[in-house]
């Protein structure tokens, strides 16, 4: 490890910049690893990645954000992992985002005997009451189902696996169903209803606990699982304020209703996640592949943040390479512009994690090295309330391209600035300078943005004159 350290910047008058080796890799400090890639990964942390080694492995592979599933995991578990993030931080000089990733209103099947398997055609009892499931009566954790299910309404199992159809309902307990396909039941596999309108709130009682303990460690990101409606991110944004936070919402899309919503949950949220999986059991599979491409165009256009998840490199999570089509599927979404891709039990359960984001992280270097990725020009909309600095970063992307700019420099005390000049795609990658540390990580997050710490008061120079300095210095 070399330390340099350069007089008259940053912190008490100086600019620390560490250079590591790691398996004979160089690695420059103070931002995200592969500093030329624009698409961002994100990473969930799971047991077979959440060791530190295994951690620091990840990083240096290429990974911008950790998800943290709140699915899964106790508060002790996630604090434990959260601390190791922030220690490897600081170790390499990084700034790689959490994020915490609400449960919401996920439906499962209790505990199952071993080896149950219903058949086509046979009947069997679905009911609010915790008990052992059978082949003649399972349990599931939705307690209005037999108040809101309807006869001849659909229910899948196991992403789909399993396809029922409700008979009748006594409307308190106990919901029949038929066996359209059958198979293997087994305990605490996931319920899709995809035509049954659910009453359940977006926001659970444990959701309301998991959000206050992420509130509590100040993550930079929080999603929220099966949003319908705008309202369900802006009942999320007003405990944030109440509670005096500054942590930002991704909105997850992934049931019919956000889909028909699509327009206000992007204009209230942060960010947004085409999560294809419960996606594509509450919607027929054929569709996912428009919807996702309409979510992406209409989230560029309105300069919110999108993110492309579930099963893009699945195959990984047994094999230490993935399929050809799921190099074409994750190249697709960078020639899309998205502005990440995620990865879920590839790196939190899979045999192969490091593998996993290196295989990711080489599709991303050679799609975006290409000429198929897409400029995404839109005119401000002149009627709009945010015209004045939608055009004043539209118009600089728009000169910085004519010119064959070498970088876009920015100063940015809120992270919309860096939203708005990113969803123009422009060609030359985007470096934001702020005052403001939380800024600094949620910005791993954005296309092409780099993110760089700015202290004023402890500077010796103006602001624009340490911008260069720096970015010279780190041959940027």
């Amino acid at each position: 490890m070399k330390r340099i350290i350069l007089p008259g910047t940053s912190f008490q008058g100086y600019c620390v910049i560490y250079r590591y080796k790691w398996n004979n890799q160089l690695i420059r400090s103070g931002m995200n690893i592969h500093e030329s890639s624009k698409t961002k990964i994100i990473a969930t942390i799971g047991p077979a990645s959440s060791p530190e080694d295994r951690l620091r492995a990840l990083i240096i592979s290429g990974i911008d954000i950790c998800r943290l599933n709140f699915s899964h995991g106790s508060h002790e578990d996630h604090k434990i992992v959260i601390d190791t993030i922030r220690k490897i931080n600081l170790e390499l000089g990084t700034q790689i985002a959490i994020m915490g990733d609400l449960q919401g209103p996920k439906i499962r099947l209790g505990e199952m005997k071993e080896g149950v398997i219903v058949n086509d055609g046979e009947k069997l009892i679905i009911t609010n009451k915790e008990c052992t499931g059978t082949q003649e009566r399972i349990y599931v954790s939705y307690k209005e189902f037999p108040e809101d299910a309807r006869k001849g309404e659909i229910l899948l199992i196991d992403d789909g696996k399993l396809k029922f159809k409700v008979e009748s309902t006594d409307g308190k307990e106990n919901v029949v169903v038929r066996v359209i396909h059958g198979g293997p039941l087994k305990s605490r596999k996931g319920v899709n209803l995809p035509h049954t309108k659910i009453s359940v709130p977006s926001l659970t009682r444990k959701d309301e606990k998991d959000a206050k303990f992420i509130l509590e460690q100040e993550l930079e990101w929080m999603a929220l699982s099966f949003v319908r409606s705008a309202d369900d991110i802006i009942n999320l944004k007003r405990m944030i304020r109440n509670r005096k936070k500054k942590t930002l919402v991704m909105a997850k899309i992934e049931k019919p209703e956000a889909v028909n919503n699509l327009k206000h949950i992007i204009e209230e949220s942060d960010a947004v996640m085409v999560a294809r999986g419960d996606l594509g059991v509450e919607v027929s599979f054929e569709k996912v592949p428009l919807i996702q491409k309409q979510i992406v165009q209409q989230c560029i256009k309105k300069s919110t943040p999108v993110v492309i998840a579930t099963q893009m490199l699945e195959s990984m999570i047994t094999n230490f390479r993935p399929t050809r089509a799921e190099a074409n599927d994750v190249a697709n979404a960078v020639f899309d512009g998205a502005d990440a891709v995620m990865l879920s039990g590839e790196t939190s359960v899979g045999e192969y994690p490091v593998e996993a984001i290196q295989s990711m992280q080489q599709i991303i270097d050679y799609a975006e090295g290409t000429s198929f990725v897409h400029t995404h020009e839109h005119l401000p909309d002149i009627d709009s309330v945010s015209y004045v600095p939608d055009s004043v970063c539209y118009n600089a992307c728009k000169m910085a391209d004519q010119s064959g700019a070498k970088a876009i420099v920015a100063f940015a005390v809120r992270p919309e600035t860096a939203f708005r000049l990113a969803s123009n795609r422009p060609k030359a990658p985007i470096y934001i300078f702020t005052p403001n540390r939380l800024i600094l990580h949620q910005l791993s997050l954005i296309w092409g943005v780099r993110a760089f710490f700015i202290d004023p008061e402890k500077s010796r120079e103006s602001p624009f004159d340490y911008s260069l300095k720096m970015l010279r210095t780190r041959e940027l």
